[in-house]
């Protein structure tokens, strides 16, 4: 029984890193976009633009692996344009 408990309670705590881990991720992400538009005006750098598509591929491959782990949080289905 008590192994039962120490699993469940590392998937707890591995599901809770890759939220936390998913919002860092999104944050850094709506960053790297609300900056890519602020300079949009001028030349827009291609290593900017880049770092916003990085960005995007890292949330969404983890946002991916959450929805494949069946977790919940303050995930937003609206992100994902099929």
């Amino acid at each position: 029984m008590a192994l039962f408990t120490r699993h469940h309670h590392i998937k707890q705590e591995t599901d809770q890193d890759l939220l936390q881990l998913i919002y860092a991720t999104k944050a850094s992400w709506d960053h790297a976009k609300e900056t890519a538009r602020a300079v949009y005006e001028s030349q827009v750098d291609t290593e900017l633009v880049e770092r916003t598509k990085l960005q995007e591929q890292k949330y969404l491959y983890l946002y991916d692996k959450a929805r494949q782990r069946h977790l919940h949080g303050q995930l937003n289905d609206g992100v994902i344009q099929n």
